[in-house]
């Protein structure tokens, strides 16, 4: 299976986004990046539609409020911007102790993935540092809720929050297999402290491990804070990224 090419998440430039949005999204391609992941893809539909389009741009992902959102406009505004998997970004830690409750995040993720498939969309999860942290029976809640999946569901690792979270990374993708659809690419010192993320190569994740682990996973770079110029530090991510192989 080849791997699709390298994306960004758009949260990591949210202020020039904000500002400029074509002008944002152009800075972005003229990078070599073809692919762009959004983030409240309902609420800002309206601006990054026609600057996704002027830029050349694809969106095959794309973070969006899934559980307890309007579906419909949810896959309404999928279509708009061409997305083929959308990703619920967050579930609030207090959700992921126990078992049950784990449980019940997955029947409704994988309620929504049946209904989105009959609109050829795939619904998926990202993670942070809590649902490696906390533990279910000895093994994290992340890989719980993964058994607890319907086949329609997907996931997007978060590579420095699984490693920020105790778990290996690449264990854990190794782990998780061929529903690791996408990839969330950072480095830095495996800290909480997201001002002390850095490009990918500078930091202490084995990217290229991390990278061989799902060989089929989309590569999304994001910074949640960088101290330094985000572009430069995007670039140089995916400078990084392309000496392991990395398409654009």
């Amino acid at each position: 299976m080849t791997r699709p090419p390298a994306s960004v998440q758009l949260y990591t430039v949210r202020d020039a986004l904000a500002a400029d949005p074509a002008g944002t999204l152009q800075r972005l391609a003229d990078l070599g990046l073809r692919s762009v992941e959004p983030y409240g893809l309902v609420e800002f539909v309206d601006r990054l539609e026609p600057a996704i389009a002027a830029a050349g741009l694809t969106a095959p992902t794309a973070h969006a409020t899934v559980l307890g959102a309007d579906l419909d406009a949810l896959l309404a505004a999928a279509q708009r911007t061409g997305t083929e998997t959308v990703i619920d970004p967050f579930i609030p830690e207090e959700l992921w102790s126990t078992r049950e409750q784990v449980a019940a995040i997955a029947a409704r993720l994988t309620e929504a993935a049946e209904r989105a498939a009959d609109h050829g969309v795939r619904i998926g999860y990202h993670n942070h540092w809590w649902e490696l942290e906390q533990r279910i029976d000895g093994a994290p809640a992340l890989e719980v809720f993964a058994d607890h999946l319907g086949d329609g569901v997907v996931l997007e690792v978060d590579t420095y929050w699984s490693a920020v979270g105790g778990v290996d990374p690449v264990g854990l993708l190794e782990r998780l297999g061929e529903r690791v659809v996408a990839l969330h690419i950072k480095d830095g010192p495996v800290t909480r402290e997201t001002e002390r993320q850095q490009p990918a190569g500078s930091g202490e994740l084995p990217i290229a491990a991390i990278l061989a682990a799902a060989p089929h996973a989309r590569p999304v770079i994001e910074f949640d804070a960088y101290a330094g110029d985000l572009f430069d530090g995007i670039a140089e991510s995916i400078r990084f990224v392309r000496t392991l192989g990395v398409a654009l």
